[in-house]
């Protein structure tokens, strides 16, 4: 069975057709910097249309979705029901649900028939506590709005919770490591038994770990200073967080490639601010899961920036915690989702 993938992230797709179950990739491409400043590739449905492939002669075709919200627990096949409650979770995550809607629409007009199913981000955190995904709010806004810690990634982490368990003989449901999901998105995660516990991200992608355009923690009073005392809209304040800030607010760029090649001060604090921001959930994650078996670095800069890692575990709380490289696979674990659903 071929089964196509498509990974729609915030300035990238990647697209992988697999002969599964063998799990042999047919082909593999890789778009990247979309939207961005002198890009040939302007937006996700431009990016999707270049791919060269001819969906008329795939079986199905799995999506990356990253918000499901409290409504998508698992893997499901897409219809218009289905297209709509993601549409309606873009406010959650403006940077990718509509980008992921987008790779839908792209294989609906190309072939209508083929089968398409979302796999969503945030299934692999519905293992999170109450005491870990309920926020210090009214109660009511949980219960009537459902705000929330959701958490995101979880196609990574949980690719990344098999792979580590192999790497370390150890069962699956005995693993208790802290995954780093390190990209121009990035996230970590705490998995106990093996089962997320804690993790980064929340409500949105946008909380958590400093990323490429994304700001991560901070104050919530900063944004009612923004919108009163700077006068920005709402609209200019999730634009500001979102795309305007992280590591290209600090220092003018996100590629983490350029910025260590750069001997400027704004180049080196925007790396110390990401690092220093790391360790500290490393630290709060060490506590919640008491014994850890190791720390996994992955996505594009956890898995190729050695001077990021080396920095992260440069600690003396860290020492003697092992520490692990793994090339995250979502597209593997997507395609393995999509036959699960196929099979029901």
């Amino acid at each position: 069975m071929k089964i196509a993938v498509i990974n729609s992230g915030s300035s990238s797709v990647k697209f992988k057709l697999f002969d599964m179950p063998s799990a042999n990739v047919i082909r593999d491409e890789f778009v990247e910097h979309i939207g961005e400043p002198n890009s040939p590739i302007q937006n996700h449905y431009e990016a999707i249309k270049s791919l060269h492939v001819n969906f008329a002669d795939i079986d199905a075709v799995g999506h990356r979705v990253v918000h499901g919200g409290e409504k998508f627990r698992n893997s499901v096949l897409i219809d218009d029901e289905v297209m709509e409650a993601i549409k309606d979770l873009i406010p959650l995550a403006p940077l990718h649900n509509p980008a992921n809607l987008e790779g839908i629409k792209v294989v609906c007009q190309k072939a209508a028939n083929i089968p398409q199913i979302a796999v969503f981000d945030t299934a692999f955190h519905t293992t999170l506590s109450k005491e870990a995904f309920v926020y210090a709010l009214p109660y009511e806004m949980y219960e009537k709005n459902k705000i929330r810690r959701y958490g995101f990634h979880g196609t990574s982490h949980a690719y990344l919770l098999q792979e580590a368990a192999t790497l370390l003989k150890k069962k699956v449901q005995e693993t208790n490591i802290i995954t780093l999901h390190l990209g121009n998105g990035a996230s970590a995660c705490a998995i106990k038994n093996g089962k997320s516990c804690d993790t980064s991200m929340g409500f949105t992608p946008l909380e958590g770990l400093v990323m490429g355009t994304r700001c991560g923690d901070i104050d919530p009073a900063i944004v009612l200073f923004m919108q009163n005392e700077l006068d920005l809209s709402a609209d200019e304040v999730d634009a500001l967080l979102n795309k305007k800030s992280g590591l290209l607010g600090l220092c003018g760029e996100n590629d983490v490639r350029n910025i260590e090649r750069r001997k400027d001060d704004k180049a080196k604090l925007a790396l110390d601010i990401m690092v220093r921001r790391i360790q500290k959930y490393i630290g709060a994650y060490m506590i919640v899961l008491e014994d850890v078996d190791a720390v996994v670095f992955s996505g594009g800069i956890g898995e190729n920036s050695l001077y990021v890692r080396e920095r992260v575990m440069n600690n003396k709380i860290l020492k003697n915690i092992k520490s692990l490289v793994i090339k995250t696979d979502e597209e593997l674990q997507i395609a393995h989702e999509c036959l699960g659903v196929l099979k029901e």
